[in-house]
C-alpha cells in the first residue's frame, strides 16, 4: 500500500490481508506469507491437507562474525502423516530452500498438532445438454490428437456449463 488509491479503484481483499498478515508472520513464525500460501506446491497435494508449516526457527547469533548455520522448519503434522513426512523430510527441505531462493532450512521438527487443511471440494458441475454436447463434439471432431481433443472437450464442457 505504496499511497492512496484514486476514488473508485477497488483494492481485493487479499492484497490487504497479506499486507497485515505478512510483517506479523515474519515476525512471529520467522517465515513469509509465501511460504504458507505456496505449501501444496512444496510438499505435494498429499502431504498438504494433513500438514502445514509452523514456523522457522533461526538459531542466535551471538556475534555478527558467528558464521551462518541454517534454521529448522518446525511443520505441524498429524499421526497419520508423520512418518512420510520424515521419510520425506531430505526433499521437504531442498523444495523449502528452493522456494526461499537460498540454503535456509537445515533440519526439520515435526510437531503432532489436529491441522483443519480441509480438502478443496469442486463445485458439482451440471450435465450439458444433447445439444450442448454435440455442439461441443463438432467443435472438436477436427483436431486429431486424442489427448489434446478430450482436453479442449473438458475445457468447453467447463465454460458451456459455467455460461449456462
Amino acid at each position: 500500500m505504496a499511497g492512496k488509491r484514486p476514488y473508485g479503484n477497488a483494492t481485493p481483499v487479499s492484497d490487504l490481508a497479506v499486507a497485515v498478515i505478512d510483517p506479523l508472520l515474519r515476525k512471529r513464525a520467522g517465515m513469509t506469507i509465501g511460504l504458507v500460501q505456496s505449501w501444496e506446491e512444496i510438499v505435494g497435494e498429499r502431504l498438504s491437507t494433513t500438514t502445514r508449516p509452523e514456523k522457522i526457527a533461526w538459531p542466535r547469533r551471538l556475534h555478527e562474525d558467528d558464521p551462518f548455520e541454517p534454521a529448522t522448519l518446525v511443520i505441524a503434522c498429524e499421526g497419520r502423516a508423520a512418518l512420510h513426512v520424515q521419510h520425506e523430510t531430505g526433499e521437504i527441505i531442498s523444495r523449502v530452500n528452493a522456494f526461499l531462493g537460498f540454503a535456509a532450512v537445515g533440519r526439520v521438527k515435526i510437531v503432532q498438532k489436529q491441522v483443519d487443511n480441509a480438502p478443496k471440494a469442486r463445485p458439482k458441475l451440471r450435465a450439458l445438454t444433447g445439444g450442448e454436447e454435440a455442439k461441443l463434439g463438432t467443435m472438436v471432431e477436427a483436431i486429431e490428437d486424442d489427448g489434446l481433443r478430450e482436453a479442449l472437450a473438458r475445457l468447453g464442457r467447463s465454460v458451456m456449463v459455467s455460461k449456462g
